[in-house]
């Protein structure tokens, strides 16, 4: 995880509504968003982008294959990194992506989407976390490109199996659907509420749950200086929601939201600056550090019909960067 973050961090999801019927070019069929061959394609290109963009530190090398959250985490890490590294990365390692096991729903128009699930040599050293790159790549029309919008990093017993219909093909969660305990497009404004006062709390205790505002609560108030916390929802445009039916009638859901930091210091104290925060500094620090996130996260969700009562949303994977930074 160390090394995927730091490739990222230093790196047109549209939401499925009833427009996704319309027709566009002709096409009201529902049909595979893509075939194999086609995912394939896709996924190879990114990740020659990826390595392009990494070597060099340079966004506009890979800006064609991302979107959404990972986009513009991506595209800030990036930026950050070429401000600090005019001459490149000096320790590149090439990103590889194997084993990939795509899951391809089917739909009616655009946009269309699949997800491939991968194996990548970005395994801790000692071999003792296994992990596989879980990434979800749109395409917004006829003459569009495959771009990456969603990314998550978990181990193989983290992704649950997918539901297939007779052909092979998996089935994409109603964004405003029934069939789950929360509705996918209720998951960024439910869990950024959450993050902020603990409520609604059907979100199961976890790393990215009730971890992460623990370790808040303690980085909210040391000697010299106080912090801040805002979370808000990201979950329109090339932001919105994204899933997959699991075999158990729930789903596995895509989703975004957007964190801010704010960190005011004390009389006399000043506060300490990095240099990737830095790099995407507007403003002068005097008093006050606004940081600026874009959580990219994956959770499993029950059918509305099953899971715990109280915890029935599970956080199973996030990436967070930092996308801008303002001093005041």
């Amino acid at each position: 995880m160390g090394r995927a973050a730091t490739g990222l961090a230093v790196t047109a999801v549209l939401s499925l509504t009833a427009s996704a019927c319309v027709t566009v070019h002709g096409e009201r069929a529902v049909v595979p968003s893509a075939t194999t061959d086609e995912a394939a394609q896709a996924l190879a290109a990114f990740t020659e982008a990826y390595n392009k963009a990494d070597k060099a530190y340079d966004p506009a090398l890979d800006a064609a294959h991302v979107t959404g959250p990972l986009g513009a985490i991506n595209q800030a890490g990036l930026k950050a990194r070429q401000a600090n590294f005019p001459n490149g990365n000096p320790d590149h390692s090439p990103l590889e992506l194997s084993d990939a096991k795509f899951t391809i729903p089917k739909k009616a128009g655009w946009p269309r989407w699949f997800v491939a699930d991968t194996d990548s040599n970005r395994d801790r050293d000692d071999g003792a976390q296994d992990s596989r790159w879980v990434l979800l790549f749109v395409r917004t029309a006829p003459d569009a490109g495959w771009r990456a919008a969603y990314l998550t990093i978990l181990s193989p017993g983290q992704i649950p199996p997918f539901k297939m219909d007779e052909d092979g093909y998996g089935q994409a969660v109603a964004p405003d659907g029934t069939g789950l305990a929360v509705a996918p497009r209720d998951l960024s404004e439910e869990y950024s509420s959450y993050l902020q006062s603990g409520k609604p709390d059907h979100f199961k205790a976890g790393p990215h749950t009730s971890a992460w505002r623990t370790d808040r609560a303690k980085k909210a108030n040391v000697p010299g200086t106080s912090t801040q916390y805002l979370d808000q929802p990201l979950n329109t445009g090339d932001f919105a929601p994204l899933g997959l039916v699991t075999q158990d009638g729930g789903g596995f859901v895509f989703f975004s939201v957007r964190n801010f930091e704010r960190q005011t210091a004390a009389k006399g104290v000043k506060l300490k600056v990095v240099p990737d925060v830095q790099a995407l500094l507007t403003g002068e620090v005097k008093s006050s550090l606004t940081k600026e996130r874009v959580s990219n996260l994956a959770a499993v969700v029950p059918p509305s019909n099953g899971g715990e009562p109280g915890q029935v949303v599970e956080v199973r994977g996030r990436l967070t960067g930092l996308t801008s930074a303002k001093g005041s």
